[in-house]
C-alpha cells in the first residue's frame, strides 16, 4: 500500500508516529509524510519521502509566540481558545488543499492523520480515502462519564461535581472553543460539508475515521459509558530509534557515583522558555536530597542552568534519552507531556506532575486518578510542594507498585506492531 502520514510540525505529535511509519515501511509499504519543513532532515534520515507544508502555516514548539506575540500573555481558558482557533482550526483548509495537491505525486491508498490536524472529514469525504486517526494525546472523544477537556477534572464523584463539570463543558463549548468551532464550520461550508451539531469539535476526528490509533493503554483512560469499537489502544508509541541507540544526549548512569535515588526533571519541549515554572523550583526542591538529578531542558537555557547548579549530583542536558535513563529512575518530575508520561509509566516509574497549559492538566488528572503519581495542580509549584511530593513517593513503595502494575498494561502489546495492524486493516470510508 501507499500510506501517507500527516502531522503537525510539533515534536509531541510527529515523534510518536515515526515508529509506526517505520514498522509499515519495514513491512513493505511505501510511506510518505506531509508535515512542516522542520522535519525534512529527520524524514530524510528515515528514508521517508517528505511533502512539506505549502499553504499551511508551520506551527512549531519554538515559534508559536513569534507567530502570535499576543499568545504569551494568555493563560487558562483564553490560551486554550486562542490555540484552538489559530493553531488548529484555522489551518484545516490549507492542510486539505496541500494534501489534495500532493495526491497527484503520491496517490496514497490510506492516510494516517494526526488528530490535531482536523482535516479528517475533508480527506475522507471529498477524496474518498480511508483514514486512520492518530491520537498522540489522551482520548478526546466526549462521553457522559468523561469530564470536559482542558480543565484537569477527574470523573465526578458526587452530584455537585457533576453539576460543576456540566457547567464547565458548556463554557468550553459555547465560549472557549466557539471561535475554533466557527472557523472549522465555515471552512467546511465552503466545501459543501455539513458538520453535525451534536458532540464537540474534538469529536470530529473520531467521527470521520475508519479507525483510531490511541496511544496509551485503555487502563490509563477514564471509564467510559460508550466504547467506540474503532478506537484501538496500542500502548506507548515511542519515536523510532535504530537497533543500536547511542548518542551524545544519552546519560549513562554509571558515569557518576552511585546515589540512593535518581530523579529526572523536564519541562517539556513547548512550555519550557520560563524555567522558573518547574525546572528551577524542582532543582531547589531536590538538590540537597542526596539523589542523582538529571535535567532535560529541551534545548533552552542549558549552559546558564549548568552554571547555576554546578553540584556533582546534578546533570543538565539539552535532551536526555529517557528510554535509557528511566531504567534506573525512581521519580519523574514533569509538567505532564503525554509522551513522557507514557514512557515513564511503561517503565514503571512514578511521577510528580505539574502543568496546566497545552492540555497537560488532563494528562495529569489521569496520573492522579490512576494513582501512579502526585499531581501538584499548578503551573508554577513551590519548591516545598515538589520536595514533599518527591519524599512521599520515595518513602512509600505503594507508588512504585502501582506504577509497576501500569507497566504490565503497557507490556502486553508491541505498540508499533499493533498500530501497523490497525493501518493495514482499514477499508473504504463509510461516512460520518
Amino acid at each position: 500500500m501507499k500510506i501517507l502520514f500527516a502531522s503537525q510540525a510539533i515534536d509531541g505529535h510527529f515523534n510518536p508516529m515515526t515508529g509506526v511509519a517505520m514498522r509499515l515501511k519495514d513491512r513493505g509499504h511505501e510511506v510518505a509524510w506531509y508535515t512542516g519543513p522542520t522535519f525534512a532532515d529527520r524524514l530524510q534520515s528515515l528514508g521517508i519521502r517528505h511533502f512539506p507544508f505549502h499553504r499551511a502555516i508551520e506551527h512549531r514548539a519554538d515559534n508559536l509566540n513569534e507567530l502570535y506575540p499576543e499568545r504569551a500573555k494568555l493563560k487558562g481558558p483564553l490560551a486554550i481558545g486562542f490555540d484552538g482557533e489559530k493553531i488548529f482550526a484555522s489551518n484545516v483548509s490549507n492542510f486539505f488543499e496541500d494534501i489534495r495537491e500532493l495526491e497527484a505525486d503520491f496517490p496514497f491508498d490510506v492516510a494516517v492523520v494526526d488528530s490535531s490536524n482536523f482535516v479528517h472529514r475533508l480527506v475522507s469525504h471529498l477524496m474518498g480515502k480511508p483514514l486512520v486517526n492518530f491520537v498522540a494525546i489522551p482520548n478526546m472523544e466526549s462521553d457522559p462519564l468523561v469530564p470536559p477537556l482542558f480543565f484537569g477534572f477527574k470523573p465526578p464523584r458526587n452530584p455537585v461535581e457533576r453539576v460543576v463539570q456540566a457547567a464547565a463543558g458548556l463554557l468550553s463549548d459555547k465560549v472557549i472553543l466557539r471561535p475554533a468551532s466557527q472557523s472549522y464550520r465555515r471552512q467546511h461550508d465552503a466545501y459543501g460539508q455539513v458538520v453535525p451539531r451534536r458532540g464537540r469539535l474534538t469529536d470530529e476526528p473520531y467521527r470521520c475515521s475508519e479507525a483510531i490509533i490511541q496511544t496509551g493503554p485503555e487502563s490509563f483512560d477514564f471509564p467510559r459509558r460508550h466504547v467506540n469499537p474503532k478506537v484501538h489502544y496500542v500502548g506507548a508509541l515511542l519515536p523510532y530509534r535504530p537497533t543500536t541507540p547511542a548518542g551524545p544526549a544519552a546519560v549513562d548512569g554509571e558515569a557518576w557515583p552511585a546515589y540512593p535515588a535518581t530523579l529526572v526533571v523536564t519541562q517539556g519541549t513547548v512550555d519550557n522558555l520560563d524555567q522558573d515554572k518547574l525546572i528551577i523550583p524542582a532543582l531547589e526542591a531536590v538538590k540537597d536530597m542526596g539523589a542523582l538529578v538529571i535535567v532535560a531542558t529541551g534545548g533552552r537555557g542549558t549552559e546558564a542552568l549548568k552554571a547555576k547548579y554546578p553540584q556533582g549530583n546534578i546533570v543538565v542536558r539539552d535532551f536526555v534519552d529517557f528510554a535509557r535513563v528511566f531504567e534506573f529512575t525512581d521519580v519523574f518530575i514533569t509538567n505532564g507531556g503525554f509522551g513522557g508520561v507514557q514512557l515513564s509509566l511503561s517503565m514503571g516509574v512514578p511521577l510528580v506532575v505539574s502543568g496546566i497549559n497545552e492540555g497537560k492538566s488532563d494528562v495529569n488528572a489521569r496520573v492522579e486518578y490512576a494513582g501512579v503519581g502526585i499531581n501538584l495542580h499548578s503551573d508554577s509549584p513551590k519548591p516545598a510542594a515538589i520536595a514533599k511530593a518527591v519524599e512521599n513517593i520515595l518513602a512509600n513503595p505503594s507508588w512504585k507498585e502501582r506504577a509497576r502494575k501500569m507497566q504490565e498494561q503497557f507490556d502486553r502489546t508491541d505498540p508499533a506492531e499493533a498500530a501497523a495492524a490497525v493501518v493495514e486493516g482499514v477499508r473504504k470510508p463509510t461516512g460520518g
